[in-house]
């Protein structure tokens, strides 16, 4: 009996570890085959909604018209409407008592580009031209000009700004003060006389030698048009769908609704990517910004930045069902803190205290920083690094949080 029993379990044991790696084996060929079939089904639906998206886009001139109409007319604007320096300044000259020192002073502002020179003949006229605006400022020489000019105390000279726009007037300052120290500097070589000063400056301005405002201005706006692009676009595509009723027939399929957020998310990238492509061919081409950094750098922030201004217009969207509204709340939320609270017209350190630590939650203050630093001073990682991976936290954050409030329900 005993020799049964144990034929019997031997037996058994033989056909098991026949059958079962059999069943195993078949079981795993039947997983891959499924898996393969899941993932091939899903690149299927993924491709078949980004191709309904282009084909919208296509079919709506308006977004393509926001991707790259738009940031020709802005760059254009700004770029020749818009600028932070002052020349060409009207300025009047009154001279009271003719003389050569007199005329060899005043030359200087007749070969300026920062000035445009109005002769008068007495401070009455010229306070008169000044009031009506006619003139920025007043540069006045008194009678005794030649004569106190030789003596050991010098020559004072008036000028009279005006105020009004505090900017322009501490510019006006300054260019008046550096052509009378340039007129100094030539005086003292012509007449073999030292000049005299306790404190000798040497001026360095690194990273734009120029001074122009343009270099500055130009990069920050293509901040701009990336938010628009990105949260413009985006906060209008899930609230279309809602209002023409082509949500509810999405729906009823059987995509997910991360492939719906995805088939929206992707076109828009590249539509996105499309006007940062000519933003940045305008500025280093036309406007002959100098990018001294690293192209593929500049292309990953713009990218995850682009994230974050689509993950911020889809977010708006999903919560609003309405493209008035969505479009409004974009606006608002997106568009004015870029342009007020990024750094890309007011520097932000000149801000209230409070006001600096809003602008920590503007994702356009990060992608600004990055963008004037790889244009104008170069690759630059302590400070590029930083502001990335805030762009990356925030990208996250509102992709996450889209998906978070993204249902499949009619509600």
């Amino acid at each position: 009996m005993r020799r049964i029993e144990q034929r019997g379990t031997d037996s058994k044991c033989a056909v098991e570890n026949r059958f079962f790696p059999v069943l195993r084996d078949l079981i795993t060929v039947y997983d891959q085959k499924t898996f393969h079939h899941r993932k091939t089904t899903l690149s299927r639906r993924l491709a078949a909604l980004i191709r309904k998206e282009f084909i919208q886009i296509v079919r709506d001139p308006s977004s393509i018209a926001i991707a790259f109409v738009l940031p020709v007319v802005l760059l254009l604007l700004f770029g020749y409407g818009v600028s932070l320096d002052a020349r060409h300044v009207p300025l009047a000259l009154v001279v009271e008592y003719p003389s050569t020192e007199a005329e060899s002073f005043t030359r200087g502002f007749y070969h300026s580009d920062y000035f445009v020179p109005v002769p008068t003949a007495s401070m009455e006229t010229a306070e008169a031209l000044l009031m009506s605006g006619e003139v920025l400022g007043i540069l006045r020489l008194r009678e005794d000009f030649a004569r106190r000019l030789k003596g050991e105390k010098g020559a004072p000279i008036q000028l009279i700004v005006n105020g009004i726009d505090a900017n322009t007037a501490r510019l006006v300052e300054g260019y008046v003060t550096g052509t009378w120290f340039q007129w100094l500097q030539k005086r003292s070589g012509m007449t073999r006389t030292a000049l005299s000063l306790p404190v000798e400056l040497e001026h360095r301005i690194w990273y734009n030698a120029a001074v122009k405002s343009r270099n500055f201005l130009v990069p920050g706006l293509i901040a701009v048009i990336m938010t628009l692009i990105g949260a413009l676009l985006t906060s209008l595509v899930v609230a279309r769908e809602w209002e023409r009723g082509t949500m509810e027939a999405l729906m009823s399929t059987p995509v997910t609704m991360g492939e719906i957020l995805l088939g929206k998310l992707i076109p828009y990238f590249l539509l996105g990517t499309g006007g940062l492509l000519l933003s940045v061919a305008m500025a280093t081409e036309l406007f002959e910004v100098p990018m001294r950094g690293s192209f593929w750098l500049l292309w990953l922030g713009s990218s995850v930045f682009l994230l974050v201004s689509l993950g911020m217009g889809l977010l708006i969207s999903t919560v609003s069902k309405n493209q008035f509204v969505a479009g409004q709340i974009a606006i608002i939320v997106t568009f004015l803190p870029a342009f007020i609270l990024s750094g890309f017209i007011f520097e932000i350190h000149d801000m209230p205290t409070v006001i600096q630590w809003i602008t920590h939650l503007v994702p356009a203050r990060y992608y600004v920083a990055i963008l004037q630093t790889v244009f104008l001073a170069g690759d630059i990682h302590s400070v590029i690094w930083p502001n990335l991976l805030a762009l990356v936290i925030m990208a996250a954050f509102f992709l996450g949080r889209t998906r978070q409030l993204s249902h499949k329900r009619l509600e």
